[in-house]
């Protein structure tokens, strides 16, 4: 016999409200369900955590729980557990969820109102993949060391290779850096090159910029420290990596180079096979809508793809700033690029960073 009818006979009211109270708050936590994403570590996870995913997880009573990493490291852990995905939407700079999308590791995304509002550089082989922000690399400068040589800022890609700069440019590895990709293929790009010729590139680099590099580095961790101690005067990076520096009161600028800075997304996919796939959807269309964007480029300055984002103030004019970059800016042939980054990486390592 059930004894918690005899239990609420006897009972005072308010214990019976309160004994029901506790019951069905049991059965709301028992239900709530655990979304994982794979992203970013810092400002991004930091963003989307506190200011995101706070009306999807109240709407659905779910949770979502980031998975913090780099791209490399997000796609490492999605191709590990591919048969049993542990993970259910990642995150990864747009050139490796190319990659991703190769390895059959995502699911199409169905159509929604935040889809349809979408840039049209921002669907990723047929939706496969869409993009929830948008930057670009260009170049970034020390002011405080330009400043105190007397230099004018730089303008151009090719400013690198200024002989003044010997000892001065920090570059991220082609091999494991976006940015450090985006600024060779630019620099390969203005020597004749192309996204599937980057002979020319290879070829000048020993006598332009090469000389001139202080410390080739794995990823952007190390920018912060050397651009504040001075030993990096000029370096690739993007207009919100320099809106992060500069709020720790580090003395850089950005600069878009003459020749047009390189379109970086952040793109997601929705993980093939997880174990929530309908909950998963809901997720990334939630992330394409103005709603979830707005919320990202006001309380992390990140760009969004959705076309109908109206925000108003600084996030008004850092949206307007960032579009006008995009506009002057080329698009990487990533087809083109992954077919030869193997390749590249391996000729990168033995010849530049030997």
């Amino acid at each position: 016999m059930n004894p918690l009818p005899r239990m609420f006979a006897r009972a005072p009211h308010a214990a019976i409200a309160a004994a029901v109270s506790l019951l069905l708050c049991g059965a709301a936590h028992a239900e709530t369900k655990t979304l994982y994403i794979g992203m970013n570590g810092g400002n991004m996870e930091k963003t989307y955590t506190q200011y995101v995913f706070g009306p999807f997880e109240q709407k659905h009573n779910v949770k979502v729980v980031v998975v913090p990493g780099g791209s490399a490291d997000i796609l490492t852990k999605a191709q590990a557990s591919k048969d049993k995905p542990q993970m259910h939407l990642m995150f990864l700079d747009d050139g490796i969820m190319y990659r991703a999308i190769r390895m059959g590791l995502c699911e199409k995304q169905k159509p929604s109102p935040g889809l349809a509002g979408l840039l049209p550089v921002a669907h990723i082989r047929g939706d496969m993949a869409t993009a929830v922000t948008i930057s670009v690399t260009g170049l970034a400068y020390n002011t405080k060391v330009y400043a105190s040589k007397g230099w004018a800022p730089p303008t151009s890609w090719l400013d690198m290779a200024d002989p003044k700069l010997k000892g001065k440019v920090v570059f991220q590895s082609l091999s494991s850096s976006t940015f450090g990709l985006h600024a060779f293929l630019s620099f390969n790009r203005l020597k004749g090159g192309t996204d599937s010729n980057v002979e020319p590139g290879f070829a000048a680099w020993p006598t332009t910029i090469g000389p001139n590099v202080l410390e080739y580095i794995a990823s952007s961790a190390k920018v912060s420290e050397m651009a504040q101690t001075g030993e990096a005067a000029l370096f690739p990076y993007t207009p919100t990596q320099v809106t992060i520096l500069k709020s720790k009161g580090i003395p850089v600028e950005y600069v878009q180079p003459k020749e047009g800075a390189v379109v970086l997304m952040v793109a997601q996919c929705v993980i093939a096979n997880n174990s929530e796939p309908q909950l998963a959807q809901e997720l990334a269309a939630y992330l394409l809508t103005p709603e979830a964007q707005a919320k990202a480029l006001e309380n992390g300055t990140f760009n969004p793809t959705n076309t109908q984002v109206k925000v108003t103030g600084a996030a008004a004019v850092e949206q307007k700033r960032m579009n006008d970059y995009v506009k002057n800016s080329h698009v990487v042939d990533w087809d083109e690029v992954n077919k030869n980054r193997s390749a590249w990486n391996t000729r990168w390592n033995r010849t530049i960073e030997r």
